[in-house]
């Protein structure tokens, strides 16, 4: 008896950044691609947080291809694609874009180009990581403060803390600044 192998499930990923644009074009490409179920999302490419493509990844299973007519609707950087791709390829898929042949993990020179990309997204984060210093360094050198600016201004908190010395309670403090307790508490215990 011969075992028949499956033939893999090619599984489009279409996106638009707005609600004015259309799905169309990348619907009818990825359909003439051999993509039998196409996940669609009218969202921006920079948010983590797209449904569909999650959905996408987490029902992956080895053989499966995922289809995009061009790169840009699944990523909006390198660092972005390379984790997708990195996803798809661990869960034993592949990844193929219509519009980039160079970009098919299921051939050798598209391995080579994820592992570029790999390198690539290793720069891209180092880069992010130094400018963000450099900007961090900067702004402490002219004085700017860092961070959330502060719930009480420093007047509040010594008003804070000498109604707490009077017998006000955290809770009091906190509605009447409308601040949470962990805020009074942090600003009205006594100094050691």
């Amino acid at each position: 008896m011969t075992e028949s192998k499956s033939l893999p499930r090619f599984l489009g990923y279409a996106r638009v950044s707005t609600q004015g644009q259309t799905l169309d074009a990348q619907l009818e490409q990825l359909r003439a691609a051999g993509c039998r179920h196409v996940y669609r999302e009218k969202v921006t490419g920079a948010r983590a947080d797209r449904r569909e493509l999650q959905k996408l990844l987490r029902q992956l299973a080895a053989g499966d291809v995922v289809v995009v007519t061009r790169i840009d609707r699944l990523a909006r950087s390198t660092f972005d694609l390379f984790n997708i791709v990195k996803r798809i390829a661990d869960a034993g898929a592949a990844f193929r874009s219509l519009a980039e042949p160079w970009a098919d993990t299921g051939t050798s020179t598209g391995r080579l180009m994820l592992a570029v990309l790999g390198g690539l997204a290793d720069v891209e984060r180092d880069l992010i990581r130094t400018r963000t210093a450099e900007g961090r360094s900067r702004a402490k050198a002219r004085g700017q403060h860092m961070g959330r600016p502060p719930a009480l201004t420093p007047q509040q908190q010594e008003e804070a803390r000498q109604r707490r010395a009077d017998g006000a309670s955290v809770t009091e403090l906190a509605r009447s600044y409308n601040v949470g307790l962990a805020t009074i508490t942090r600003h009205t215990r006594p100094e050691r």
